[in-house]
């Protein structure tokens, strides 16, 4: 197990390390004060059976997820779309992830927000059938598809339910994907 925590932590550091450098975004691109404009903390439960990804289930151990967003956006359909950086982590030794996805996100005036991404995940599961326990995700890379709607309680805080899919979207044999859904805590700067 340290060696697959060692794994999800090194792939973390080093997608941190490539996201530092600037990116060059189209000419409407507008920015927010400083370099990170949110930071989410959540409880979520481990492959949840019967959603997307049908009734077998890897473990019962739950998960912690973590996400950065970033202050750079391009605004979208009356919400922004910002990169997201963050990791699932299995507490009882199932699949692990990190992920960098593009985020979109609206708010409405009551406090209400949805958000809806797309991005890529990297995994440290099984890509094969060699563990009966654990699923065989096909693909050490898979998509990551976030969905998350919340309250923001004021202008820092905010509560919401989130959910995620990792697959390879059938580009492999294997495809029997992974998904976690939850409870986060947002601080906006």
């Amino acid at each position: 197990m340290f060696d697959r925590l060692a794994k999800t932590v090194s792939l973390l550091a080093f997608i941190l390390v490539v996201s530092a450098f600037p990116v060059a975004l189209s000419a409407d691109t507008a920015r927010a004060e400083g370099f990170v404009s949110e930071l989410k903390v959540g409880l979520l439960a481990h492959d949840v059976p019967d959603l997307w990804s049908g009734f077998q289930r890897e473990t019962d151990a739950p998960d912690i997820n973590v996400e950065m967003i970033f202050a750079r956006y391009v605004p979208f359909l009356g919400g922004r779309i910002h990169p997201a950086l963050g990791a699932s982590i299995n507490t009882g030794g199932g699949t692990s992830h990190i992920y960098l996805d593009a985020r979109w996100q609206i708010d409405t005036p009551s406090g209400l927000f949805f958000a809806v991404g797309l991005g890529a995940a990297v995994h440290d599961g099984e890509t094969g059938t060699t563990e009966p326990d654990m699923k065989a995700l096909g693909s050490r890379v898979l998509f990551h598809i976030p969905f998350e709607i919340g309250l923001r309680l004021n202008p820092h805080n905010s509560l919401s339910v989130y959910f995620e899919h990792i697959s390879n979207g059938y580009t492999q044999d294997e495809n029997e994907g992974l998904d976690r859904l939850g409870v986060r805590y947002g601080y906006r700067f």
